[in-house]
């Protein structure tokens, strides 16, 4: 007896928790009805994926689509296009946006706002001295994804400096917090070391003990207030021993650019190499890749946050931190894959599993029977050049410009919808709000 679905993904090695293999996927009613089905199993829509492998869809857990201040301004719908372009199925939205996401209202209108994304999405909630007491009831806003704190002063308006600080936000709630975690005081104190026009003095002003100083603390924090925490973009192999020590409340994230880029980036790009964290030096890139290779890292992020070409080539220290990435991440990542520096089942992990796990995501980030049938389609054989043309943000342009890749991706499909197909955007947008595990009953 022939059984029928919506769509069937035919031909392609599946990629998932149970391995490898040659199995074709049915899709019903936007979720993931089968896997592996009989020949005469029939669709509306079949897609040929001959040569490809499907993989769970990624996640990129830190964008900043919505840019304070550019000259261009960055949009969500533009952040988005770049997403799935880049086989990204879903995003999570850092709250330093102009006006920044701390309240309700603020929220409300972002999400509006975000029915014009091509990709399903997600919001921090902006910590402040001023919603502290509020965080427990914001923090379980439909379409929160958790709360960010700043530490230390990056593009934006939100900073909790202090320990006082740090703990009060702890204390009211009970999802996981993700921390930007730089040393303010230490910042402020070698806001000197910053050399007119120089860009590699960036990682002296935000120094690796500022990194690891604001570490130490809010992993005692942490742990005193019994709070998960997740903490982002690492840049220091220093900081790898404090997080392996504090696994019972601490998850962290890594980005591309911090596993990729080095120190002779600030001379070959100039402003478009300045990010906060920094880029490093080779001692810290190792260090990262090791303790990736030995599962310290829970996920992947971008941290897209771009500006535009005129304001990254003011002079240091006045250009802006920040660069795009949320396109470049999983062909930089599938390049990196291929050159043998982890695994496909890593790679699986920090994009999607990794994200499900840490966020408590609702029926994503697994391919498997009755979750989201969001899939990312890649090409492990393609080689391509990652050009500055070829960006959907509205800045137009990429730190990975020249960028020799092996592996990208052809197809992003979210909740059994093609949205992406061969580089061509496809359909109109509509991207939901990603559902949590621990907020079920305010969705």
């Amino acid at each position: 007896m022939s059984q029928a679905y919506d769509t069937i993904l035919r031909g392609g090695t599946v990629v998932n928790h149970d391995g490898a293999g040659a199995r074709d996927v049915g899709i019903r009613g936007g979720k993931i009805a089968a896997i592996g089905l009989p020949s005469n199993a029939s669709a509306g829509e079949v897609i040929d994926c001959t040569g490809l492998h499907v993989l769970p869809g990624v996640i990129d857990t830190q964008v900043h689509f919505r840019e304070p201040g550019a000259t261009h301004k960055e949009d969500l719908a533009a952040g988005a296009r770049g997403a799935v372009l880049g086989g990204v199925t879903a995003v999570f939205e850092m709250p330093n946006t102009n006006p920044l996401t701390t309240d309700e209202a603020t929220l409300a209108d972002k999400l509006d706002r975000a029915r014009g994304m091509m990709c399903d999405h997600a919001f921090y909630m902006g910590a402040t001295r001023q919603n502290t007491d509020q965080l427990h009831e914001l923090e379980r806003l439909p379409g929160v994804c958790g709360v960010k704190l700043f530490m230390g002063a990056s593009t934006g308006n939100l900073l909790i400096e202090d320990d006082e600080g740090v703990a009060a936000v702890l204390a009211n709630g009970t999802r996981r917090v993700a921390f930007h975690s730089e040393d303010e005081y230490m910042l402020r104190d070698n806001a000197g070391l910053a050399r007119d026009g120089d860009w590699s003095s960036h990682p002296e002003v935000r120094s690796v003990e500022a990194a690891v100083r604001s570490t130490e603390r809010l992993l005692r924090l942490a742990t005193e207030a019994g709070r998960r925490i997740h903490v982002l973009h690492i840049s220091t192999e220093d900081e790898v021993p404090l997080l392996a020590a504090h696994r019972d409340v601490a998850t962290c994230e890594v980005t591309p650019q911090h596993l990729t880029l080095g120190m002779d980036a600030y001379e070959k790009m100039s402003g478009r190499a300045q990010m906060n964290p920094p880029v490093r030096g080779g001692r810290h890139r190792d260090g990262l890749w090791r303790a990736l290779q030995e599962g310290l890292f829970d996920v992947i992020g971008s941290d897209h946050a771009p500006h535009t070409l005129e304001e990254k080539a003011k002079p240091y220290p006045k250009s802006p931190s920040g660069m795009p990435g949320v396109q470049t991440l999983l062909p930089v990542m599938l390049t990196h894959m291929a050159e043998g520096r982890l695994s496909m089942a890593r790679l699986i992990d920090l994009t999607s599993a990794g994200a499900q796990r840490v966020f408590g995501i609702a029926n994503k980030g697994r391919l498997a029977l009755g979750y989201d049938a969001d899939f990312t389609v890649v090409d492990l054989n393609a080689r391509r050049v990652i050009e500055d043309s070829q960006m959907a943000n509205l800045s137009g342009w990429t730190p990975f410009d020249g960028f020799e890749t092996t592996g990208w991706p052809v197809g992003t499909i979210i909740r059994g919808r093609r949205v992406m197909w061969e580089d061509e955007l496809i359909g109109d947008p509509a991207g939901e709000p990603v559902r949590f595990v621990e907020t079920l009953r305010t969705t």
